[in-house]
């Protein structure tokens, strides 16, 4: 018996092509809005984390000295641990940005955005690559799959030099714990990742530590400009 597709792979293959358009308007779209916005970092964590939970209240206070030493914020856009950075970065005085998507647990941009600054993505590669481009610095709390892919796609570029080095710095050591020893004890030992690939991030449990490591790191390292 003979499969008979449901569409026609040529009607399919147009709307792959058309596709593109929209792909590289969105890249221009946050290209354009974030090339007016100076130095910034991004913060990485679950959307499903509650406002009174005490890592909601650890990135509250990190977007908050952040933006009093002068970088904007960069979330993406929804509740959770991205409200938390975006309200940070406004009692603060700073930038507030949201890279929303839509998804089922980010439903719309939370309200601590600043208007000018809230990107709508269709795409979450085109995201990933606006974070990663307008990103001085990358600030990881507790979180799932969508934290993970940001993480390893900042690390996996770092690591292969394909953007300059930045620093990444882990919120909570005790939830980072299963990760970091299965890195050392299992990517280490079969040689997928070098030893000094380790180097690449620190973990930390306290906000002061996040910002030392990061103005540390600024001592010896330019900013890279974006705007």
């Amino acid at each position: 018996m003979s499969h008979k597709p449901g569409k026609d792979w040529n009607e399919i293959k147009s709307n792959d092509s058309w596709a593109i358009f929209k792909i590289m308007s969105e890249f221009v779209q946050g290209y354009e809005s974030m090339a007016r916005i100076g130095p910034s970092v991004s913060v990485f964590g679950s959307a499903r984390t509650l406002g009174d939970h005490n890592y909601y209240k650890k990135a509250v206070n990190i977007s908050r000295m952040l933006a009093e030493r002068g970088y904007g914020v960069i979330t993406g856009g929804g509740p959770g641990i991205m409200e938390a950075g975006n309200k940070g970065a406004q009692e603060g005085g700073g930038k507030s940005i949201g890279l929303n998507i839509d998804l089922p647990f980010e439903q719309s941009g939370n309200q601590y955005i600043d208007q000018d600054s809230n990107l709508k993505f269709d795409y979450f590669f085109v995201r990933k690559v606006v974070f990663v481009k307008y990103s001085q610095a990358f600030v990881v709390l507790p979180g799932g799959f969508g934290t993970m892919d940001e993480l390893f796609e900042a690390l996996t570029l770092i690591q292969t030099k394909k953007i300059a080095k930045k620093p990444i710095v882990f919120i909570g050591s005790d939830y980072w714990k299963g990760l970091i020893d299965w890195i050392k004890n299992t990517m280490i030992t079969e040689g997928n990742i070098a030893a000094d690939d380790m180097n690449l991030f620190k973990v930390v449990d306290e906000e002061e530590e996040a910002i030392k490591y990061i103005d540390d790191f600024f001592k010896t390292h330019s900013l890279t400009p974006n705007f």
